[in-house]
Formats: C-alpha cells, structure tokens, sequence
C-alpha cells in the first residue's frame, strides 16, 4: 500500500502485516491527488491511504484499480488507536473500493 504525504510515517509500526510505501520514499511528494493516483495505478499499489477527505469529490474515482481508505485525520496518536480498524480496511479492500474510517 501507498501512504499519502498527510499519513504520519510511524503509523507504519502499527500495520503489522501490512507492507507500506510512503509516497515521499516514491518521490511523489510534490504529485496532486490525481497524478499520484496515477502513479500508484502504474507502479501497482493496490492500495492509497490517505487523509484527504475531499478526495472522493476532487477526483474522479470510478474505474480505478487501487483502493482508497481515507482516515478520519492525520494525528498519530489518533490513529494509532484506530489501528485494528485500518489493518481491518486494508485486509477487506478490493480494487476500486473507498473507504473512509
């Protein structure tokens, strides 16, 4: 899966079984919503997490192959607590779903 530039980087340590890719270690940081869409289609992510709530109306999502988990924000201890929850998302997720959490 592919972490956003919003997703803290420790929240890493607490998707166990999970194999993450930050979009700043792809050097994507600087790619809008739709090209780093792109990206992660091309470069085979089946997954983008993401903090973005506006993705879903800035983007045109139908049609796409990788799923999308929006997280209800970008403060670590939060999601930290909400872990299950996203390692749960992320082992439910089909190509093209979006998810908000």
């Amino acid at each position: 899966m592919l972490f956003d530039v919003n997703i803290p980087r420790p929240l890493l340590k607490e998707l166990h079984g999970h194999e993450v890719i930050t979009a700043q270690s792809m050097n994507w940081g600087e790619l809008e919503n739709g090209a780093l869409l792109d990206a992660a289609e091309k470069a085979g992510f089946n997954a983008l997490v993401t903090a973005d709530k506006n993705l879903l109306y800035q983007q045109k999502l139908s049609g796409r192959h990788i799923g999308i988990i929006v997280l209800p924000g970008n403060r670590l201890r939060e999601l930290s607590a909400i872990a299950p929850r996203i390692c749960a998302a992320l082992d439910a997720l089909k190509p093209g779903d979006f998810v908000e959490i």
